[in-house]
């Protein structure tokens, strides 16, 4: 009888022990789908404001073309790329990454072919389109740093002991964070 209470106690406190990692788990899951909302809803917030900016730009007296379709179809690529959010794995975000930078990357060549417009630089929309985009720039490191803070607590979660026995057997599998571009511990040359 003693070893019955026992091993009925043992029980006890393990599924007290992997409930309880169990629920922390689900709360840090649902965290990171919220951040990844507010990366999303950034990402989507650069993506209204560009076809603005593209017709700005396009008022501008030969303006490059290909500058405008480059950025144009890196919007569409970019924008036609979705995560679900319960399969933030690695591999779909450094797809969605990709495609992201893809649309930073002709954005910075859009705005650095505009130099050569004075008319356009002296355009009211267009500042306040580039400012507005530099704000955007800035809460998407925002969102995307927070994204990272809740991946890691979640990621360290599954992978800690007692609970990795629980995150196993109800299949909580870790989490893509956002990285470093490729290239970027190297700093720019600049040359005037």
């Amino acid at each position: 009888m003693k070893n019955l209470l026992i091993a009925l106690g043992v029980i006890v406190f393990i599924c007290l022990i992997g409930g309880c990692s169990y629920n922390g788990m689900v709360s840090k899951d649902e965290n990171v789908k919220a951040k990844w909302g507010a990366v999303e809803s950034q990402y989507q917030r650069r993506s209204d404001l560009i076809p603005n900016l593209v017709a700005t730009v396009k008022g501008a007296a030969n303006f490059e073309k290909s500058t405008l379709v480059e950025v144009t179809d890196a919007r569409a690529r970019a924008t036609s790329i979705q995560v679900d959010p319960s399969k933030l794995d690695p591999a779909s975000i450094q797809k969605y990454q990709a495609a992201q930078g893809q649309l930073s990357t002709a954005l910075g060549r859009l705005l650095v072919a505009s130099e050569n417009y004075p008319d356009l630089k002296s355009n009211s929309n267009f500042t306040n389109l580039q400012a507005s985009l530099e704000g955007t720039e800035n809460r998407i490191n925002v969102a995307r740093l927070d994204y990272n803070s809740a991946v890691q607590e979640y990621n360290t979660s599954i992978r800690s002991f007692p609970a990795v026995i629980t995150a196993r057997l109800f299949g909580f599998n870790e989490k893509g964070s956002f990285e470093a571009e490729a290239g970027a511990e190297r700093a720019p040359k600049v040359s005037f």
